[in-house]
């Protein structure tokens, strides 16, 4: 045209830039075209400005567009019109009603586009308060019955809940067109009512309207659960039935239609089928990763869109910072961030919001205040995120203090803001000083009945401990909904009543209100804390019919249920695939192994899931280490330690150092521990002292155990493990004039020993033993059996550890008292009312002693049963095997041996140790033959020098029990040989030539007492 000569007027202008709008690739034609009006004189053309002003808007610049609008010579209806529509598509519906109020001050008539849009803006702040008064202006301007406002109407009733007054306004509007049918089926599905939506889609094709692209999108929104998931499908279906599936809105919301019903693959083949995307499309992709974990995917699509020509705007960055709420994702979080800020988007609310978000949560709450005091302009959603963050990093005074600010602020606090306030308070003191004053205040303020308030009223008064207002605040709810059911019930589970737990489970069965996720993970964590297999196994089962088995929370839940109640089997059975696991899966997997004294396959676990890709976590390492700690893996465990900050950005924690004292001290490397506490990244806690003070006890090391029991102390006086660990420290060294000092300052204190039960479950019903109870009414059966049971393990080498027995007694007594122990007071019982054959389950409150656990070793071999005890440390596994025969066995060998000393004996030897050795292949087995030979030859000898070539560190049993502990300058130990490896001679063939070599010696020495 221009090369024509032919110059263009305000009309061709006019739609040129019209038709940039309605591309999303034509931002910077619109840019020349803008200069070329400006050079021409057009600008002051109205209709050409307005054209301009609604340009930048569609394309997301709003401060260019308010520039150009403040600078329009003459400005129109459709110009103000222009700027309101365009705020309010960039999700600013606040500043489209400050338009409105401008507008209507400069005496400027609204038309009905004017009206739709400030009505459809008071719907997206669901303020329906100020939707009504807009309503009163639509009446007296003589709007009131046109479609566009009706339909505006529709959407703002809706999106306000207020579903009455949408069929009141649909049932009286005089004609109807497409875009009221939308509105309505729109409004359902943002209420929840899928049913209501399919029936008015019935309706609108009964009426001869044929369906469009939107009525489709709408109709799967309303689908969008897992609930409702069949009919998306089937509306699925009809969109390919009538060719809209290349209709972009339409692929946008099958996208979250499965995605939000968990079907993310699904969703993901969605995106990669649309022929074109818009952004929205990526946004909608985006939030599916996010919603189902795949962080990862999120940025990398952020990073694809980025390559791509689309333009992003701030709701691309809010998700993709949402993607970095991880502390794992902290790097990408900031670097997305320092993109932000060279964009020119970091004053933008939203992004403001996700980032105090996402620095919060990722444990930089500093970070979080410092983005908070530089934003421009500060809403309830800011403020919300800042206390929230507080929240999750335990700062609950500083929670206070932002709550406080907020009020200043002029900023109205809302249920959101409630709620993370009291989710501040746990503790039976947070309750005096600060939980029921919060009360009063939120009575005050009129959320008291708000369920969401009472919810979590009803988690905080449980939290710190007080039931008794809890139930009450529960009782005088009308309808108890599931969530109302689900925190009672988990709240009960995590603060230690099981059983009150597992009633109130079985009371909102009862009730008629369905299951979910939630109540079912409460329910199998109070089986847990329990260790009630048979309740959990009941509760799984329903979550089976029910159709959660493929839920993978409750699958979590499942899996560590079953680990904390012995059952390894049943959580490998129940483990999802490697590809589908999160890292909660792993963390319990792993915890699994090391609970279960699995050391190996833990390891081997953690290996598996950094191949996999997944990241470890602070809980991840917790379990690691444990693992290393029982198996006495020292040297694993201190270089999993140390890289934990180094490869894995896990900061090191109270609870990481405490298994690493723990670990130290097991192996007797005091001095190191001791070190170690002056270096640590923390400072120490009881729990560092106390697990200090427990390996002075095993090694016999007073002075370091007197200096960790003053540190005990000063943290708290009253702590009776401090007192009753320093008293054994005392009595192994027999310092018994201490030990009565001890004993008489915690009479003087009223300090109490936390007494010591154990108990089991039989025949359905729970029964509970302390230390030497004679309450049963099966007693006299009771301890007649353990006569019998003392009487057939001496006979396969029992022999009672008196060690364990810190009584200023004679041995006799000391054995006596060992024999009351209450676990061995439940075994007794068990085997005298369980089934043959059936698994022994038993449970103590405290740590196992090490003679209980041989004695439980020597039972369980002798009567043939499995055993399965758990104390407050782990779980101890006692399978028993065909000890006799192997007993049996083995004398045989040794007859053969002694006959063969003579002439045969170098023929005869080769033969009879490597048999020996082909027979252990577990450490279970080695530990029998180590006891065999003690016992035969009066204790005097070594039986790991049999294995001198192969191990190389101190040998202790996974357990930490049945250790030996060797001194080289004995004639009959005279080498001090260790092991940490349970893999036996048949895992090493090569060695064999040089084992027999080596252990003709020791053999010699074991029987030279013959």
């Amino acid at each position: 045209m221009l090369v024509r000569g032919v110059e263009p007027n305000i009309f061709v202008l006019s739609s040129l830039i019209s038709a940039c709008n309605k591309s999303d690739s034509l931002f910077l034609e619109g840019i020349q075209i803008h200069g070329f009006a400006e050079k021409a004189g057009f600008l002051a053309d109205v209709f050409v400005s307005s054209a301009l002003l609604h340009f930048y808007g569609t394309y997301g610049y709003m401060t260019a567009a308010r520039k150009f609008f403040e600078e329009m010579p003459e400005r129109n209806v459709v110009s103000w019109t222009s700027l309101m529509m365009d705020y309010s598509n960039n999700g600013d519906p606040e500043e489209a009603i400050e338009i409105y109020c401008r507008m209507k001050g400069a005496g400027v008539s609204c038309n009905q586009n004017s009206f739709a849009t400030v009505i459809s803006s008071c719907g997206t702040l669901e303020n329906e308060l100020l939707g009504r008064q807009v309503l009163a202006h639509v009446l007296v301007s003589g709007f009131g019955s046109n479609v566009s406002v009706s339909n505006a109407l529709i959407h703002m009733f809706g999106s306000c809940g207020d579903v009455k007054n949408v069929d009141y306004v649909f049932d009286r509007m005089p004609e109807r067109d497409t875009i009221s049918w939308n509105s309505i089926i729109s409004a359902y599905s943002q209420n929840g009512l899928c049913e209501e939506s399919l029936r008015t889609f019935q309706k609108m094709r009964l009426a001869n309207l044929k369906p469009n692209s939107t009525a489709l999108s709408c109709l799967i929104s309303s689908c969008s659960s897992v609930d409702n998931l069949r009919w998306g499908m089937g509306i699925h279906g009809l969109v390919v039935k009538l060719g809209l599936d290349s209709i972009v809105c339409v692929g946008n919301t099958l996208i979250t239609l499965y995605s939000e019903s968990g079907m993310f693959e699904d969703s993901k083949l969605s995106f990669l089928e649309m022929s074109h995307k818009d952004l929205i499309s990526w946004h909608s992709m985006m939030v599916a990763c996010v919603q189902n974990g795949h962080h990862r995917n999120a940025l990398e699509l952020l990073a694809e869109l980025c390559r791509t020509s689309q333009i992003r705007n701030h709701v691309t960055f809010a998700i993709a910072l949402a993607a970095c709420s991880d502390p794992e994702d902290l790097l990408e979080g900031k670097t997305i961030h320092a993109y932000i800020i060279r964009l020119g988007l970091h004053q933008n609310l939203l992004i403001g919001n996700t980032l105090v978000t996402m620095y919060g949560k990722c444990g930089m709450i500093r970070a979080a205040e410092r983005v908070i005091h530089i934003m421009p302009e500060r809403n309830e959603v800011t403020w919300n995120a800042l206390i929230g963050g507080f929240v999750e990093n335990e700062e609950p005074q500083a929670a206070v203090k932002a709550y406080k600010s907020m009020r200043k602020d002029g900023i109205s606090v809302n249920y959101i803001t409630i709620v993370s306030i009291l989710g501040s308070w746990s503790a039976p003191n947070d309750l005096l000083k600060v939980g029921m004053s919060i009360h009063a205040h939120i009575v005050l303020m009129g959320f008291g009945q708000d369920d969401y308030v009472k919810n979590s009223l009803l988690t905080m008064y449980a939290k710190c401990g007080d039931f008794t207002s809890s139930n009450f605040i529960f009782n005088e709810f009308d309808s108890k909904t599931a969530v109302s059911w689900n925190v009672m019930i988990a709240t009960n589970a995590h603060q230690g009543n099981g059983e009150e737990a597992l009633k109130l489970f079985l009371k909102m069965h009862r009730s008629g209100v369905d299951f979910d996720h939630f109540s079912f993970s409460g329910g199998l964590a109070a089986s847990s804390n329990l260790a009630s297999l048979e309740e959990g196994q009941q509760i799984h089962s329903l979550m089976i019919k029910l159709g959660f088995g493929s839920d993978l929370h409750v699958a979590n839940a499942a899996m560590d249920m079953y680990g904390k109640c012995g059952d390894m089997v049943d959580v490998l059975k129940i483990l999802p695939e490697p590809t589908s696991r999160s890292r909660l899966s792993w963390n319990i997997l792993i915890s699994g192994f090391s609970r279960h004294g699995y050391f190996k396959e833990a390891i081997e676990t953690f290996n598996e899931m950094i191949q996999m890709g997944e990241w470890p976590d602070h809980v991840t390492f917790v379990s690691l280490l444990s693992a290393c700690n029982h198996g006495g893996l020292v040297d694993e465990g201190l270089s999993y330690f140390s890289s934990m900050m180094s490869e894995f950005g896990v900061t090191q924690g109270i609870e990481h150092c405490v298994c690493i004292i723990d670990l130290l001290g097991r192996l007797g490397r005091l001095s190191e521990a001791d070190k170690f506490i002056t270096e640590m990244p923390v400072p120490p806690n009881d729990l560092i002292w106390r697990s200090l003070l427990s390996a002075c006890r095993n090694h016999n090391n007073l002075e370091l155990g007197i200096k960790a029991a003053q540190h005990l102390l000063e943290l708290d006086p009253s702590d009776d493990a401090a007192y009753v660990l320093l008293s054994n420290v005392c009595a192994v060294s027999g310092r018994w004039e201490d030990v009565d000092d001890l004993r008489r300052k915690m009479k003087s204190s009223n300090i109490k020993k936390k007494p010591a039960c154990s108990w089991v479950k039989v025949n359905n019903k729970v029964s509970t033993f302390g230390m030497g109870d004679k309450s049963h009414p099966q007693k006299d059966q009771i301890y007649a059996k353990l006569e019998d049971l003392k009487q057939i393990i001496r006979e396969t080498g029992y022999i009672p550890d008196t060690s364990f027995s810190l009584h200023d007694t004679d041995e006799e007594q000391k054995e006596q008292n060992l024999w009351n122990h209450s676990e061995k007071v439940a075994l007794a019982f068990a085997l005298i009312n369980s089934v043959d054959g059936s698994v022994i389950r038993i449970f103590k409150n405290l740590r196992v002693c090490g003679d209980c656990h041989s004695m439980f070793k020597h039972v369980s071999q002798a009567v043939q049963r499995t055993i399965v005890l758990r104390d407050s440390y782990r779980f101890h596994h006692f399978s028993g095997g065909n000890y006799m025969a192997y007993i049996r066995n083995f004398t045989l060998l040794v007859m053969l041996l002694v006959l063969a000393r003579g002439m045969y004996y170098n023929l005869i030897f080769t033969l009879v140790v490597t048999t020996v050795i082909d027979a252990v292949s577990t450490e279970v087995d080695f530990v029998r033959y180590q006891n065999t030979v003690k016992n035969w030859s009066g204790g005097r000898t070594c039986f790991h020098c049999f294995l001198r070539k192969l191990y190389a560190s101190t040998h202790e049993c996974p357990c930490s029990y049945d250790k030996l502990r060797f001194d080289p300058s004995k004639p009959d130990c005279r080498l001090m040989v260790t092991f940490d490896d349970y893999s036996m001679m048949s895992k090493f063939p090569k060695e064999r030539t040089s084992m027999v070599r080596i252990l003709r010696n020791p053999i010699d020495r074991v029987f030279s007492a013959y």
